[in-house]
């Protein structure tokens, strides 16, 4: 992550195209095209003071380091950039496992673009989320070369530049039927196999909901076997990806996870990957709403930290006591 002082622990991003909503309401300063110094600048009056970079779409007509420039003067420091595959109707198809070897060599090319234009913005932290990298039928696809494909394309990415990161973000479906990259069990396989010292994993919330998986545990194994890299928050009903506020489904899980992200050393940006504009909730309202429930969570983290009970009730799988006691964190009472 890029900034000119000294990072500090609180920073928080948002998914920038949440705050298009009511674009017709609200006053941008102009009348021309809305870009992505617009949409930093809603943010930033919300409390946003990290940003994370959809590319090619919100590099458009934007040069990268006047782009960071204006982020600067808005007291925003870039986070990193996130791989989009847009540009191509066939990516629908796949883009590092697309059959097609030219179409496969067209994804690969854009993604080493993208680290191009990162290095030129001081970024170092590039985002695969390979949502169109799977498969919907039996019979459809080769599942070995859909791997040796995608492993080859992540290595010669990794590859192109070393100093700037690589974090796959993990997702079971959607838009495909069943992603190649589903779990996080899987997303580290990949990444022994590729064996590159600048790759890691970014963890969504609802993802790993929806992979049915324990949040904290994905973080430890992550810890454990790569890096972590990347930490999206948000909340759902874990059968799709709601996108829904933090902490309003799940909030026990998501202090487990805040706790183990404490344990870990995790000190990256907190990125809100919510969806208000699904029902048009004020965009601004909504990420104050989640900074306000972390810091929360981080306060109950910092009393379970401080007692000297729950460690014990967790070395001995205690589960009344460990929950008496973070029940009493949350609600008052005897713990």
């Amino acid at each position: 992550m890029q900034k000119s002082s000294e990072i500090k622990r609180e920073f928080y991003a948002a998914r920038l195209n949440s705050f298009r909503v009511n674009a017709a309401d609200y006053d941008w300063g102009h009348s021309g095209k809305i870009t992505a110094v617009d949409l930093v600048a809603r943010a930033a009056r919300a409390g946003l003071n990290a940003v994370d970079l959809n590319y090619p779409d919100h590099l458009e007509r934007l040069e990268e380091k006047e782009l960071v420039r204006r982020f600067d003067d808005l007291g925003v420091a870039l986070n990193g950039y996130a791989m989009r595959y847009y540009s191509d109707a066939k990516f629908k198809l796949g883009a590092f496992t697309h059959p097609d070897r030219q179409v496969r060599r067209k994804a690969i090319d854009l993604t080493k673009q993208g680290l191009d234009s990162l290095a030129l913005a001081g970024g170092n932290l590039m985002t695969l989320w390979m949502g169109q990298d799977g498969f919907d039928y039996s019979f459809q696809s080769d599942y070995g070369a859909m791997w040796d494909d995608t492993l080859s394309a992540i290595d010669e990415v990794a590859s192109h530049n070393p100093a700037i990161d690589i974090s796959i973000e993990y997702k079971p479906n959607e838009p495909r039927s069943f992603s190649l990259m589903p779990d996080v069990a899987t997303t580290l396989l990949a990444i022994g196999a590729i064996n590159q010292k600048n790759l890691g994993v970014t963890l969504d919330f609802a993802h790993v909901l929806y992979a049915e998986e324990m949040p904290a545990y994905a973080a430890m194994l992550v810890a454990r076997h790569s890096r972590l890299l990347g930490v999206h928050l948000n909340d759902g009903y874990s059968k799709r990806d709601d996108g829904l506020m933090v902490g309003s489904v799940h909030p026990i899980q998501t202090i487990e996870l805040i706790y183990v992200l404490e344990q870990i050393g995790y000190d990256g940006v907190l990125y809100f990957d919510t969806f208000p504009d699904t029902i048009g909730l004020d965009p601004g309202s909504e990420f104050k709403n989640n900074i306000n429930a972390v810091k929360a969570m981080r306060r109950v983290v910092d009393r379970l930290t401080q007692n000297k009970f729950l460690g014990v009730a967790i070395q001995k799988q205690d589960a009344v006591a460990s929950q008496a006691i973070v029940q009493a964190a949350l609600f008052g009472g005897e713990g």
